[in-house]
């Protein structure tokens, strides 16, 4: 179990990346204005490289794309900025992607938001305009229940419950990553469930510890600290392989249930960016995040390095069967036809 230490290593990862990237940000700029020369990617085109997020500063996908940069800009030779534009759950920051050059120069932060929002029509971009160039992560999903439902304390009790009355699930929104695992797996365990939407995550775990609802869908850095007080519980982990740091919590496959719900995050360029920059950006990025400091990140959220980083021949491959899995459960949801 995660101790007290680790537990918050997660939140202290996030300030640390923050202060890093900021301060190799103005350490870049000063050798700039001091006339120094800099080796650059891309004959010098990009300088510096926009890495465009979709969501808060600070959360997630933002920190995660920091400590990326890190030794990013060391391995291309050249300043990166981390962008925002939030809204439309993603479309915002494609829109932006389609007006930049098909350089290599603007990349975009990928999770599965964005490909919801591509399969619903709700963006201008679509799935073949994008390819993806490196993996960052792959982090599974728990689904977690109040730590003193005893109706509900292990995978098969809850099984069983929902084959009388239909659990209540607490979603983030509709259409949305918990929604959809969600969907995926009571489809693989034949179990009847109800979304009951939030509006945020942190809404849908308040109304879980006060048992309002039943479950929720958590990846394990979210989960670890209410697991640690023993607020809530993780029953089932919806993935292939256990997690080291939690050797008691059964998989979805090794209770038969071939269900696999992740939250991945990568990076894309527009199709029409040349391939040798496509190959160069991903050789150079995979080999940013196999050094220490963003392996020691991977592990402060129990992810297992080896299997996390991943380059274009990979990840363009999976964020295409990613984004047709997508459409399927959204189809199976009702929510597109």
């Amino acid at each position: 179990m995660i101790n007290k230490f680790a537990k918050n290593l997660f939140s202290l990862v996030a300030i640390i990346a923050i202060a890093i990237s900021s301060l190799t940000e103005a350490s870049l700029a000063g050798a700039h204005d001091k006339g120094e020369k800099k080796k650059s990617y891309a004959d010098g085109k990009c300088d510096p490289v926009q890495v465009v997020i979709h969501a808060s500063y600070g959360g997630g996908t933002d920190v995660t794309a920091r400590m990326m940069s890190i030794r990013s800009r060391r391995e291309l030779g050249a300043d990166i900025q981390v962008v925002g534009k939030r809204g439309g759950s993603g479309s915002k920051a494609q829109s932006y992607l389609l007006t930049r050059p098909k350089d290599g120069c603007t990349i975009l932060a990928l999770t599965e938001s964005h490909l919801y929002t591509i399969a619903q029509g709700k963006s201008e971009i679509k799935i073949d305009d994008l390819v993806g160039v490196a993996r960052a992560m792959e982090e599974p999903t728990f689904v977690v229940v109040n730590y003193e439902n005893s109706k509900l304390d292990t995978a098969k009790k809850f099984i069983a419950e929902a084959n009388k009355t239909p659990v209540t699930v607490g979603i983030a929104s509709i259409g949305g990553t918990e929604h959809i695992g969600m969907f995926d797996y009571s489809k693989a365990a034949g179990i009847p469930f109800k979304a009951v939407s939030f509006g945020s995550g942190a809404q849908s775990l308040q109304a879980l510890a006060s048992g309002k609802i039943d479950a929720a869908l958590l990846n394990p850095s979210e989960a670890a600290a209410l697991m640690e007080d023993k607020r809530i519980r993780a029953i089932v982990l919806l993935d292939e392989k256990k997690l080291a740091d939690y050797p008691n919590v059964p998989t979805s496959y090794s209770m038969g249930h071939k269900v696999k719900v992740v939250t991945t995050r990568g990076y894309a360029v527009l199709k029409g960016t040349p391939e040798p920059i496509v190959k160069e950006l991903s050789e150079k990025m995979v080999k940013a995040m196999n050094h220490e400091v963003f392996v020691n990140y991977l592990k402060s959220a129990s992810l297992d390095p080896k299997t996390s980083v991943a380059g274009t021949e990979i990840w363009d491959k999976q964020l295409k069967e990613n984004y047709k899995k997508a459409s399927e459960s959204l189809k199976g949801l009702g929510i597109i036809k």
